[in-house]
């Protein structure tokens, strides 16, 4: 008898939709070994939504062992194949995109419009890497006539994923894409918190065609899920989006274990410079309008403003006014600008956070959970923070922002700089010289000038510091899911 694994879900829309609550492996869904099951919740107002099956170590075995399999076909699957693939599923994607939204809006609750968007960018990712994967090329090396030299650049094999829960589809897309077009096999491990989107991406995947154990995915917790597929001696590679702590976790585990190579995208907290010739409403739009997106639950979020004292006073007071006219509530509704954080737990530490701030600064706005129902709180800002204050050090991951002053660009720098962290910055100018003189000067993988969070396929995201190591998007992403192999022939 086969498995039906799909239940029926009300949007708070009256829409319904179907999810898959079992593990995605060998080309089915299927119930985990143990029976287990955990809850996902819709964090607008508390709710379970569905219960889904929990992969511990016997069903990444299972994954393990169909992956391996998968791989002995899929790495001689030519490239222009892999990459017509891809491409058939970026159009279900697309096709699917309302469905797609609506199930992360609930699941994870960042605004429905916003998710539309997602499901649309997580299509673009996937066609960017088909068109790469008949472009795996190495170089040949004439250097002497006794030698032809030539490297080949060549699949892993068996690869993982582990991917957060503040933007599922697009981190799902970000392993998923480069890995397949350069012939590898992977399993992608979705976030506890927010499982059902990559459950939906992994049905999509199936339906375009991918050959079953190519693409699987399980969800689960990390300490049972995702340990075991660290720990898993037959996983070549794994790219992980998350914490630092999880990400050092990773690298000691893989260091004692394979040495499998290890992609990590971590925390940040991002400053951003706005300087006194800057366009002061674009300044005050832009910064307003990305940092509070997604609840600031976004790992280059604009935590840290530094604005030059000629115009700090208007800065902040513009800020300040556009943080207090965003409209809290359900996700879904049309007119709100911000919905719930993820679940109680984020929702807690964040609250916390707030209360630390109230101790090290000035409460300008905000500060306040909203509704005795889901997990809302308001937009908050702080101002005079000093810089070794909580709030000012550590990734808080919520609408908590900071706006502090400055005299010097030689000073806002060195405080900019003055950071564990190194994912983004940013700087608003008008002055084109200090544009490219200040970005040169600031530690971060990526630096904005004028615009925050444009993040694009074409452009490699990764981190400085202890924001990690490797890059995805771009060209430069297919380096992490390739290994190279030199090949000298003697032709003496």
């Amino acid at each position: 008898m086969t498995f039906d694994d799909q239940v029926e879900v009300t949007l708070p829309t009256g829409a319904k939709a179907k999810v898959h609550t079992g593990l995605l492996i060998n080309g089915q869904f299927v119930k985990s070994k143990s029976g287990k099951k955990f809850p996902t919740v819709n964090p607008a107002t508390g709710e379970v939504i569905v219960e889904l099956y929990e992969a511990e170590k016997a069903d990444i075995d299972d994954a393990v062992k169909a992956a391996k399999a998968a791989f002995k076909t899929w790495r001689h699957t030519d490239g222009a194949e892999r990459g017509k693939l891809l491409l058939k599923f970026a159009d279900l994607i697309e096709a699917n995109h309302q469905t797609l939204a609506a199930v992360e809006t609930l699941d994870q609750g960042k605004l429905l419009a916003g998710n539309i968007g997602h499901a649309f960018s997580t299509a673009a990712a996937l066609r960017y890497f088909a068109g790469f994967a008949d472009k795996i090329h190495g170089k040949t090396m004439m250097d002497t006539d006794k030698f032809f030299n030539f490297t080949r650049h060549e699949p892993y094999g068996v690869t993982a994923g582990i991917i957060p829960w503040n933007y599922p589809m697009d981190m799902w897309s970000w392993k998923v894409g480069p890995s397949v077009a350069c012939g590898n096999v992977i399993i992608i491990k979705t976030s506890e918190k927010t499982p059902l989107s990559g459950l939906l991406l992994g049905a999509l995947a199936k339906e375009a065609g991918f050959p079953d154990g190519v693409i699987q995915v399980v969800s689960g917790y990390g300490p049972s899920a995702g340990q075991a597929i660290v720990e898993h001696p037959e996983i070549s590679k794994i790219a992980f989006t998350g914490s630092g702590r999880t990400g050092r976790r990773i690298l000691e585990t893989a260091s004692k274990t394979n040495l499998k190579k290890v992609s990590l995208e971590l925390g940040g907290k991002s400053p951003a410079l706005v300087f006194d010739d800057a366009d002061l409403d674009k300044a005050v739009g832009v910064l307003a309008g990305t940092f509070y997106y997604n609840n600031a639950q976004t790992c280059v979020a604009s935590s840290r403003i530094y604005v030059q004292k000629g115009i700090a006073d208007a800065f902040t007071q513009k800020f300040t006014a556009a943080a207090q006219a965003i409209k809290i509530g359900s996700p879904f509704e049309n007119g709100v600008t911000q919905g719930p954080l993820v679940d109680d737990i984020q929702f807690n530490n964040v609250l916390k956070y707030i209360d630390a701030g109230k101790q090290e600064g000035k409460l300008l706005a905000g500060g306040n959970k909203v509704g005795n129902a889901g997990y809302f709180i308001e937009p908050t800002v702080f101002a005079g923070v000093p810089e070794k204050a909580k709030i000012m050090a550590e990734e808080i991951f919520g609408p908590v922002v900071c706006i502090n002053t400055f005299e010097t660009e030689d000073e806002v720098i060195e405080r900019a700089n003055n950071t564990t962290y190194g994912l983004a910055a940013g700087l608003f100018t008008k002055d084109l010289n200090r544009a490219i003189r200040v970005s040169s000067l600031l530690d971060a993988g990526t630096i904005w000038v004028n615009s925050w969070m444009d993040v694009h396929v074409n452009m490699p995201f990764g981190g400085y510091k202890e924001s990690g190591q490797g890059r995805e998007l771009g060209e430069y992403a297919l380096n992490e899911w390739t290994q190279i192999k030199s090949v000298k022939i003697n032709m003496a």
